[in-house]
């Protein structure tokens, strides 16, 4: 937001903000639905492992999302989490431990099965399934392929913490050139593999898709849910900084009982303590919360997945990036650079239009199906 105010303006910041907020709000109640599929994958996989392939090992996940919301509750009360780099690297090794994990047990799976089960003839694919699904189903994995596009929002965060020399401007066009070359090719691979080994029934929450080994899914599972525990503090922190600030400027009236400080002590940890007040309590308990029933009415992983990847991908990746890269280079409006970029702009625009129609089509095609606060998974 303060770069699109320094370059575009402060009536597009608002905007900015908007759309910044809300996809940091959808990934939070993405980690939510996704940290309850993989408890509930494990316990499935523990099922089938003591009662045979063939039992009846449906899981309840009300309880899970319950249960991971009781602990952020519990963890957004610590302050200054976003300040604690060893979040950042569990959440980093944790992250590339479930991907390989995934990767190598496609590869297994594909290498047992002796042939591919997906076809490059994509619209032959989905047997019984009627066109107009077909194209839903389309239109929703553009969506998925660009909620990949979030190291956009994280850009500009990393920059501001390098040090110079040498100038942080040269050393993010290394580190972009690494990150989004090496996580390009990771992607690809693992999609490709997926798509040869199940075809188009590859599930939504790759991880749902394998039973065997057992150890090694559940290592796999683990590591997903403690990477979406600590994961969801690292943007709900953000959220809470700006309401409490918002709200701080309200409620300053001298001896507000909202704002009067308490001092908690854990004599156990070398002496450390925090400071709360009530409205840190009541704010950040109230908004994960809201966040928590919001997953529990909304339960579609791969429909959640790809509305939240439609709505942010043009603006946040595309139209303010362009732009502001624009106004920086001095770009005149009306030759052939600035034509070039305006129409990549709309091409995106069609993507992100396409992937929302078709994630907000599977969303109610669920919702036929759905019962309020009953998710099976």
């Amino acid at each position: 937001m303060d770069a699109v105010r320094a370059l575009l303006g402060p009536k597009h910041v608002l905007i900015s903000g908007i759309m910044q907020y809300s996809m940091l709000w959808g990934i939070m109640i993405g980690f939510t639905i996704t940290a309850a599929i993989s408890t509930a994958t494990m316990k499935r996989s523990t099922c089938f492992h003591e009662k045979g392939p063939s039992a009846k090992c449906g899981v309840s996940g009300i309880s899970y999302m319950l249960a991971f919301g009781a602990l952020e509750i519990l963890l957004s009360q610590f302050p200054n989490l976003e300040k604690v780099t060893f979040l950042s690297v569990i959440a980093t090794l944790t992250s590339l431990a479930y991907a390989l994990i995934a990767l190598c047990l496609s590869i297994a799976k594909f290498s047992i099965q002796h042939e591919a089960k997906g076809t490059i003839m994509v619209a032959m694919a989905g047997e019984g399934l009627a066109t107009s699904a077909k194209i839903w189903r389309v239109f929703q994995a553009l969506g998925n392929i660009a909620f990949s596009y979030t190291y956009s929002m994280l850009l500009l965060e990393i920059q501001d913490t390098l040090k110079s020399p040498p100038a942080e401007n040269k050393a993010m066009k290394r580190v972009t050139l690494y990150a989004i070359g090496g996580t390009a090719l990771f992607y690809t691979s693992l999609g490709c593999m997926g798509y040869a080994a199940f075809g188009a029934d590859a599930p939504g929450n790759y991880l749902t898709g394998f039973y065997k080994p057992l150890w090694l899914v559940d290592i796999a599972n683990l590591a997903v849910i403690i990477h979406l525990i600590v994961g969801y503090q690292v943007f709900a922190q953000t959220i809470f900084a700006i309401n409490e600030k918002s709200l701080a400027t309200r409620w300053q009236a001298p001896g507000s009982i909202f704002n009067k400080i308490y001092t908690v002590r854990f004599q156990c940890i070398q002496n450390y303590s925090f400071q709360l007040t009530p409205s840190r309590i009541l704010l950040r308990t109230g908004f994960v919360v809201l966040t928590t029933l919001v997953a529990m009415l909304f339960p579609f992983f791969n429909a959640i997945l790809g509305l939240l990847g439609s709505i942010s991908f043009w603006p946040l990746t595309v139209y303010f990036p362009l732009n502001m890269y624009m106004v920086q280079a001095k770009i005149k409006r009306g030759n052939s650079k600035w034509i070039m970029f305006q129409v990549l702009s709309l091409l995106c625009l069609v993507v992100s239009l396409v992937s929302a129609v078709g994630s907000v089509a599977d969303i109610l095609e669920h919702l036929k199906h759905a019962q309020l606060f009953h998710v099976d998974l």
